[in-house]
């Protein structure tokens, strides 16, 4: 019996399964694999502690394809930097307070996110998962609700869940609830990924420059910063325009300052 008719293919394309600091070369063969079973071969690698090797190859079971197509990266950013939309799956957000979404719900969207360019699902490392810095880099966070009592996945075993539900939806009609919006998927033309950590460097160094924290640490401003940014899918125009504001108020505070200096 033949599958219906969709735009599957071209969709998958553009998701992206991307794993962070791999300690175990296995679990990126058993990875790929799991990915390969539901359709998706967009695998990327970022500083994992070693390279692929035989037992990569072998639990892949014949998904070396992906293995041998997978671009490594130094870090996450660098990753996911064309990227549209960025989720971050993890057991639960700790100090980073992502929305989070049940691994469906979270399918849904990125499905529909595919229109607007490519998506990024990422998975951390096999003990400690994803680092805080890390999923601040992240739209949302996907949990996977398993049983409280034995909540422990292994690596693969959560690219299998997460990829099943990808691929469950890439075969239907992608439709996210309404009351699951927070976090909307973006539109057509959203910033990229790079666009926006450079509209956050520079928001950072401006709120430096007309002294915002007041003698306060920045982080924790910055990261409701960056959650709010991040839900507003901003686009190119809304970008250059933030930055716009951005860069007359930090030739202000350098007016500012000099007046002060002379004066």
């Amino acid at each position: 019996m033949s599958e219906p008719e969709n735009t599957a293919p071209a969709a998958a394309e553009n998701l992206r399964i991307v794993l962070v600091g791999t300690q175990h070369p296995g679990n990126i063969g058993a990875a790929a694999r799991a990915m390969k079973t539901m359709g998706l071969t967009k695998l990327v690698l970022v500083a994992p502690v070693k390279v692929p090797d035989g037992d990569t190859h072998a639990m892949a079971a014949g998904a070396d394809d992906l293995i041998e197509a997978a671009p490594v990266h130094a870090s996450l950013q660098e990753a996911v930097a064309d990227c549209r939309w960025v989720l971050g799956c993890t057991a639960r957000s700790r100090r980073v307070q992502l929305e989070e979404m049940h691994p469906r719900d979270a399918a849904q969207r990125a499905v529909l996110a595919t229109a607007s360019g490519p998506v990024a699902i990422v998975f951390g490392r096999e003990r400690t998962g994803l680092e805080n810095e890390e999923l601040q880099l992240c739209h949302a966070a996907v949990h996977i609700p398993s049983d409280p009592a034995f909540s422990s996945l292994n690596l693969a075993a959560a690219v299998q869940v997460v990829s099943y539900e990808l691929r469950c939806a890439l075969l239907g009609n992608a439709v996210a609830r309404p009351e699951a919006m927070r976090t909307a998927p973006p539109g057509s033309q959203a910033a990229t990924h790079a666009e926006l950590e450079g509209l956050f460097g520079q928001l950072a160094e401006a709120l430096e420059q007309i002294d915002f924290h007041k003698g306060r640490a920045p982080e924790s401003a910055m990261r409701k910063l960056r959650r709010l940014y991040l839900r507003a899918n901003l686009d190119h125009a809304d970008i250059r325009l933030l930055r716009g504001v951005l860069a007359d108020t930090q030739r202000m505070a350098r007016l500012a300052t000099e007046a002060s200096q002379n004066g």
